[in-house]
């Protein structure tokens, strides 16, 4: 019979607690995210147009700010543990009118980088949403999920 599903950041009594790692052993841990932004057709063409919009090139910037965004996830979720990372890795191109985000994290530790990743996707996806902004408010961001992780106790999972 399989464990009943339980959230780990809980305590007991139901206050928040950061995860004890401690006992765990180090293993390679990876993790790939995306997210999709929709800018419509104006937007768009500003971004193929690489550097058309007043603030420069879009998806630099946006992979640029994923990767400075990775590196400070437990900075923005309060119970996320701050990791050494390896590598990570942000990739965004103009597909049609949407901008498609993929963010990898890798690192050796005793906790997963699924947070670093994520963290990635989104960020780049907001700045996307800012650089376009000026274009036209109707931009949507989508669809930011896990993709697949890697390593530790649960091992190899893939959406």
């Amino acid at each position: 019979m399989s464990k009943k599903p339980k959230l780990t950041h809980l305590a007991a009594d139901g206050s928040p607690r950061m995860v004890d790692v401690g006992a765990k052993s180090p293993t390679r841990r990876q993790a790939v995210a995306e997210a999709w932004v929709d800018l419509g057709p104006v937007a768009a063409d500003l971004v193929r147009r690489k550097g058309a919009g007043a603030k420069g090139d879009v998806l630099a910037t946006a992979q640029l700010a994923g990767i400075m965004a990775a590196k400070r996830t437990a900075d923005l979720i309060p119970l996320c543990h701050p990791l050494a990372l390896d590598v990570v890795e942000v990739e965004a191109a103009l597909v049609g009118d949407r901008v498609h985000i993929i963010s990898r994290a890798a690192a050796e530790g005793k906790t997963g980088v699924e947070m670093e990743a994520l963290t990635a996707a989104a960020v780049a996806a907001l700045t996307v949403y800012d650089m376009c902004k000026s274009a036209g408010k109707g931009i949507r961001i989508e669809n930011i999920c896990l993709l697949r992780k890697s390593g530790g106790k649960s091992g190899d999972w893939r959406r």
